[in-house]
């Protein structure tokens, strides 16, 4: 077993944007937290100020991004915030937010990248432990499959698969979780739609925050985006970024090597679940 310091920030920091899909104004705030707090999210505009915990027994919803909450209270596409809490071994923080989606920013973790550097990273005197997968775990619904290696780090492997999009195809990217590397090779990476995913979601009313200022929308052989792209395979490396946001809600550090295929919100949850089950036991018997 492996262990290292848990960490905080050293002081609160602040961003205001939209939501994605709701299109509402709204203020995050991360605060600093105690040893063995967690990450949590606080809804500051609701009675009470309820919290809820980031964690895969929380999981309300899937359909479009990953949705926490505790009784009805909720927040909404948590995974590019917890991918950069997570890629920076952020263990103990308390998430303010003004409504139930944090900002998107642009489309990307760099906002909330931004905000851990300003916020500076403070080691605490306490030790986490990083539990290590000891066997295969896996789980697999059609052609989704996600499965976790053994490994003496955090890795992850991604095959992204969209035969009938000539722009996409086939992507595959794989890489070791680290700080810097989470900096240079996936935070920059946006949420991407297809064209007619896009149209559907706007005729509903379901992304009234979305633009070609935070995503990229693919339609036949063309892309729009504010930019271009900011890597040829874009698209694969944010599907790593929301893999690791998922898999954040684990609630504590493993080292595993992850082999994905063609997954998304609802896959990356049902490995969380496997991995915490897996993971919960081999720490209870130790």
């Amino acid at each position: 077993m492996f262990s290292r310091p848990q960490h905080t920030l050293k002081k609160e920091v602040v961003f205001s944007g939209v939501g994605i899909h709701t299109g509402k104004e709204v203020t995050i705030r991360f605060c600093p937290a105690p040893i063995h707090s967690g990450i949590i999210f606080q809804r500051i505009d609701l009675p009470g100020k309820p919290t809820i915990p980031a964690g895969v027994e929380y999981v309300q919803d899937t359909s479009r991004s990953t949705k926490i909450g505790v009784g009805g209270c909720s927040v909404q596409t948590v995974e590019h915030v917890l991918a950069a809490l997570s890629a920076y071994q952020i263990d103990n923080l308390c998430i303010q937010v003004t409504d139930g989606e944090p900002p998107i920013g642009d489309g990307s973790s760099n906002v909330f990248v931004d905000l851990i550097e300003e916020g500076g990273i403070e080691e605490q005197q306490a030790l986490l432990s990083i539990q290590s997968v000891q066997q295969p775990v896996y789980f697999s619904h059609g052609s989704t499959h996600l499965i976790a290696l053994p490994a003496s780090e955090f890795r992850i492997s991604y095959t992204l698969h969209y035969p009938n999009t000539q722009v996409i195809r086939s992507q595959y990217y794989s890489l070791t979780i680290s700080p810097q590397n989470f900096k240079q090779e996936l935070s920059a990476c946006r949420t991407f739609a297809l064209y007619d995913e896009i149209t559907y979601l706007m005729e509903k009313g379901l992304i009234r925050g979305g633009s070609l200022e935070n995503a990229v929308v693919i339609k036949d052989d063309v892309i729009f985006s504010k930019e271009g792209l900011r890597f040829p395979d874009e698209m694969v490396r944010h599907k790593i970024l929301d893999l690791v946001g998922d898999l954040a809600l684990v609630g504590f550090p493993f080292f595993a090597h992850i082999i994905a295929i063609r997954s998304g919100h609802a896959s990356n949850v049902g490995l969380g679940k496997e991995l915490m089950k897996h993971l919960s036991r081999r720490q209870s018997n130790e």
